[in-house]
Formats: C-alpha cells, sequence, structure tokens
C-alpha cells in the first residue's frame, strides 16, 4: 500500500492497475501546484474527453490516467466536476489550502465508500474491515440487525454498528476540523430522476423510437467500458442483460472471452445450456466452468471469512466462485446488472403489475393464501418454488403498494423477524422504543417514492436506490474484488438509467413480460431459445446444505447459548422454530433464514469477540 501522512490527514491506497500501469499513474498522486492530493476508487470512462478539456484551460496533463484528470477537475471546477463524470468510483481530495477533505461516491453507488464519525474522529476506506483496524468502539445497531433480518443486508447510510455509515450513491461529503472537533457536511448532488411527465407522452406509436434509442445508449456504453490497458471478458449467464451485453462486447471487440458457470450436480440452478447457445451465435469465445457441491462449500467458507458486515445473499458464494475463474483470464469483467431494476424483470415486477391490473387468475391466487401455504414451498424444486411463489403472492394481494413493497422486497416478513429478535422491534400493544421509532423512519425513507396511485415505476426506482445499491451491487462488488477482478456494468451508465425512468411501465411490462422494450429491442440479436426463458435466480441449493454439509454447523450455531446470551439479540425459541421448518417437509425459506443467521454468527465471531 502507498501511503501519505500530512496530520491530520492520512492517505493510503493499492492500486488495481487498469489504465496507464506506468507506475506515475500510482496513488496517492498530488497535483503538479502541490494543492491537491487525491486516493480514488473506480474508473471515469469520459476521461479523454475530459482531458482534452483540461488541456484547452491551460493544464497540461503528464499522466495517461483517469485519477490525473479527475484531480484537474477538481482543480477546476470544484464539487461541481461530479456532474462532467461519466463512469463509476469513490475518491477523496485534500485542499491544503482550505484544509479540507471532500469525499464522493458515484450516482448508482456502484463503488463502496464507508466511514466512521464522531466528535473527534473521521476515518473512510472501501470496507468496513480496514475501519476496524483503527480500533474504534464497535458496538452493535440493534436497528440494523432486525433490518438485516428483514432485508437480508442492510442499507445505506446504516451499517451493522453504531457510528460507522455508508456514504449513499450520489451524495459527497466535506470534512473539517479544528483543534478539538471534525466537522462533515453530507450532501446530496444527484438523485435518479423519476420523469412521469415525460413518460406520459410516450405512446405505442413511439415504442420503436423508443427501442433505437435505447440500442444506441446500450452500445454506447458497452464500448466505452471496453477502454483498458488490460483484457476484458464478459460473464454470461444465459440471461436476457448479460447475452446482450456479450454480444455486442464481441461485434465491439473481436478478442472478447464469456464466462459462464455451471452446476451439473443441481439443474434447477443450471443455465449453461442457455449461455452455450448465446456464446454460438455471437461467435464468443466461451469459458464453461462446471462447480460441484465441494467448490460451493469451499466458495462459501472464504466468502464467510471476508465479509466485514452480515450479508445474507447468498448468490455472492456464485459471484466470488465464477469471478476466481474469470480472473486467471482477465482483469476485467462485463455483467448485465441493473437490467432487472430498470426494465421490470424480477417476478416481484411482475406479481407488482398483476395485483395492479388483476385478471380472474390473479384474484383467484390472491384469494387462496391459506391453501398456498399448506403446499409444499421452496427455493430448491420447480415446482415447489412456483408454490411459494404464489404464497408470496397472496400474501402481497390486499396490501397497499408500500406495505406490499417492503413485505416482497425482504427474506421475512415484519411478524417473523420480530419473532426472531430477543427485544421485539415492534411490540404489539406498547409504545415503540427508540430503535422502533429509528426503524420506522429508515423504513419509511425507503419507501419514500412509493405513493398510492404513483406508477410501478416507482416501484422500480425504489428497487434501484435500495435493492441494487445495497445487495446486487455490493455482492458483485466484494465477490469480485477478492479476486482483484474489476466488474463493469454498462446497463447503468447513467443515460440510460435516465432514459429508463423517462419510459412508461407498458414499454417495460406486461401480463406476458418482463423487461419488453430490452428484449425487443435486442432479439435481432438473441438466439429465440432464450428470448422467453424464465427468469432464473443466480442462487446456492441452500436447502440442500442444510440438510447436508452445513447441517452440523447450523445446530451448532443455534445450540451455542453461552453466545446467544452474551449477544442479547436472538429469541431462542424462534431458532428452534427454523430448525424445526427446515428440515419438515414445507421448509419455505428457511434455509434462507438459516443462511443469514449463519453469516450474522460468523461475523460477530469475525470482528466482534
Amino acid at each position: 500500500m502507498a501511503h501519505f501522512i500530512e496530520a491530520p490527514v492520512a492517505f493510503g491506497h493499492t492500486r488495481l492497475s487498469i489504465i496507464d500501469l506506468n507506475e506515475r499513474s500510482n496513488q496517492p498522486m498530488h497535483s503538479l501546484s502541490g494543492r491537491y492530493s487525491i486516493v480514488f476508487n473506480g474508473e471515469i470512462y469520459n476521461y479523454q474527453a475530459l482531458k482534452h478539456d483540461c488541456e484547452k484551460a491551460g493544464i497540461q496533463l503528464v499522466t495517461e490516467s483517469d485519477t490525473e484528470v479527475l484531480l484537474t477537475l477538481y482543480s477546476i471546477y470544484g464539487k461541481q466536476c461530479l456532474d462532467k463524470l461519466n463512469g463509476f468510483f469513490a475518491f477523496a481530495i485534500y485542499d491544503r489550502e482550505l484544509e479540507e477533505v471532500f469525499v464522493a461516491r458515484d450516482r448508482l453507488g456502484i463503488k463502496p465508500l464507508v466511514y466512521y464519525m464522531d466528535d473527534t474522529d473521521f476515518a473512510f476506506a472501501s470496507e468496513l474491515k480496514a475501519l476496524y483496524a483503527f480500533g474504534f468502539e464497535k458496538e452493535l445497531d440493534k436497528v440494523s440487525v432486525f433490518t438485516y433480518f428483514k432485508l437480508n443486508y442492510i442499507p445505506a447510510p446504516a451499517t451493522i454498528l453504531k457510528n460507522f455509515y455508508k456514504l449513499e450513491p450520489g451524495y459527497h461529503l466535506t470534512i473539517t476540523w479544528n483543534k478539538e472537533k471534525v466537522h462533515v457536511e453530507k450532501n446530496q448532488w444527484y438523485q435518479i430522476p423519476l420523469n412521469e411527465e415525460e413518460a406520459k407522452k410516450l405512446t405505442a406509436h413511439d415504442y420503436s423510437q423508443s427501442q433505437k434509442v435505447l440500442k444506441r445508449f446500450v452500445r454506447e456504453s458497452v464500448r466505452k467500458r471496453l477502454i483498458a490497458d488490460v483484457p476484458v471478458g464478459t460473464f454470461l449467464s444465459g440471461g436476457i442483460d448479460s447475452s446482450i451485453i456479450a454480444t455486442i462486447a464481441k461485434e465491439e471487440k473481436e478478442d472478447i472471452e464469456a464466462f459462464t458457470i455451471g452446476f451439473p450436480e443441481y439443474d434447477h440452478f443450471d443455465e449453461t445450456s442457455a449461455a452455450r447457445v448465446v456464446a454460438k451465435k455471437a461467435g464468443l469465445t466461451h469459458h464453461e466452468i462446471p462447480v460441484r457441491q465441494k467448490d460451493l462449500y469451499e466458495s462459501a467458507r472464504q466468502v464467510l471469512n471476508h465479509l466485514d458486515e452480515p450479508f445474507g445473499d447468498s448468490s455472492m458464494v456464485n459471484v466470488n466462485l465464477l469471478s476466481k475463474h474469470v480472473r486467471t483470464h482477465v482483469k476485467v469483467a462485463l455483467s448485465g446488472d441493473g437490467g432487472d431494476e430498470l426494465f421490470g424483470g424480477y417476478n416481484k415486477h411482475s406479481a407488482e403489475f398483476r395485483v395492479r391490473y388483476p385478471a380472474f387468475k390473479e384474484h383467484m391466487v390472491g384469494n387462496l393464501g391459506p391453501f398456498w401455504g399448506i403446499l409444499p414451498n421452496s427455493r430448491s424444486g420447480k415446482l415447489s418454488n412456483l408454490v411459494r411463489q404464489l404464497n408470496r403472492f397472496s400474501d402481497g394481494f390486499k396490501l397497499g403498494p408500500k406495505d406490499r413493497y417492503w413485505r416482497w422486497a425482504g427474506i421475512m416478513n415484519e411478524e417473523q423477524a420480530n419473532y426472531l429478535m430477543k427485544e421485539a422491534m415492534l411490540p404489539r400493544e406498547q409504545r415503540l422504543s427508540d430503535d422502533g421509532h429509528n426503524y420506522k423512519k429508515r423504513k419509511d425513507f425507503l419507501l419514500r417514492f412509493i405513493t398510492k396511485n404513483g406508477t410501478l415505476n416507482e416501484t422500480l426506482l425504489t428497487d434501484a436506490q435500495m435493492v441494487l445499491a445495497n445487495d446486487m451491487l455490493f455482492k458483485v462488488g466484494q465477490g469480485s474484488m477478492i479476486h482483484n477482478l474489476e466488474v463493469r456494468t454498462p446497463l447503468l451508465d447513467h443515460l440510460i438509467v435516465q432514459y429508463a425512468f423517462k419510459l412508461p411501465v407498458m414499454f417495460k411490462l406486461n401480463h406476458t413480460s418482463k423487461k419488453k422494450i430490452l428484449t425487443d429491442a435486442f432479439s435481432d440479436k438473441l438466439p429465440n431459445e432464450i428470448l422467453n426463458n424464465p427468469k432464473k435466480g443466480f442462487e446456492v441449493p441452500l436447502l440442500e446444505w442444510f440438510r447436508g454439509e452445513l447441517k452440523e454447523d447450523f445446530k451448532a450455531a443455534i445450540s451455542d447459548l453461552d453466545l446467544i446470551e452474551h449477544q442479547g439479540v436472538f429469541n431462542p425459541k424462534s431458532l428452534e422454530e427454523i430448525e424445526r421448518k427446515l428440515y419438515s417437509n414445507n421448509p419455505g425459506d428457511s434455509a434462507t433464514w438459516a443462511w443469514a443467521y449463519l453469516v450474522f454468527q460468523s461475523w460477530y465471531k469475525n470482528h466482534m469477540i
């Protein structure tokens, strides 16, 4: 790690060299005037055009790096330089003259930035474990614990610990200090615009033209993200989004290679056959990586040891495995992340559309809740997963849009999460505690975009702000950086994002289609076999694990009564109930709950004891 210390400021940086591999572009980097110093994580895709702007302003740059361009832009425009950037980033700049540090995160939260703050100290990093090294006091935030078990992750700005925070996407901080106190000012510099007025103007007659515009944006975005001084590859799952990105990447760069992991032991999770068809049509050099149970289990152990806060999305195990193999070939990979959130690709989006525009079938399914609850349901098989989805649909059918979203966005409902806690976050009859009030405030903030009479675009915006930033992008970022692999997300170019929220819902979803405009726009490039394929989640066989390799681990974790008593967090009876359900004929989502609990206890032992 390279570093500089100029009390009270200290910067450190470990570089993954992608653009301008010369040592002259290492960080921390200092301006020629000596006034500014920067540490920067990410890529600025339009840095070459911005470099010309710097030179027109009379400043001659000495490297070919985007880091120097960013530092120079800040010296010219200050905080307004953020509006000029196309890319993903988290950076800090020290201004010696003003004696302040400026910290910023990209529009969508692709790159992470966490910080610790109290009256006298401020520290920031890309990972919480770097902050832990300072020895700051660590105290559980019980609202975050409850939220974690509700959602399977902890949304920004909270973390699992008090006084430790995630900087939200599109926000920046200005830090100043005197001898006794640190002052931190936080401001939002970007918000995804929900342009419903523009969306209302578009009719079915505009659909064809909208496809052309979207195709142009996507191609330009892929082209920008292929710029690198190292080899670039692409993830290929066999789904619509990654297939589009891989196909365009091949058209733009002849030597692109595609990578797919498969699960020969688990047909329900395997997508290699679909990916193979896409690769053949596009003429891609295709690497298939067969993954066995022992590989998944080893990856799970690595993920558990890596996490610096509880994060229960088990598909990070797959991202970790895929990244490990991809990194042996390339340093940069493209992914299809973002397509589902922008264009309505998840089952919950289809379900929301059906609730809002119900036909006879939707009324029937919605009113048969008790029946679906009786039938065996789990994620581990096609039929049982269908029953699980029908059960969830009926669970939210009669709720309002905010409550329904909150129910479907999580792995538990509030009643289940409440039962898991030793002290109820939401007591039935007593007045709310301070923690209960704080939970409701956080929940209201996360759901602020959803209104009673708004369109489904509000749901998609909430997903982009909450799920995409805090779950999907965190998972890909953490799982790939374990192996020093940079993952770029073409569908999350902010120009595409802004365009997506100018489109009416009818361009994205109907009773029979998801991601309609994205699929139709690129249908000529994709094999017919995958155009109507049902979406598969990037999941791992949790239920099989907990009935096999992880059975003893889980039993030991819920039987460690000394630890549970010391934590003062969990209701032991609820853990026994999860165990009973897990090994019953109707496991439901209990394997997901068990994994969330195992992740929490692994994190606690690694970082709190």
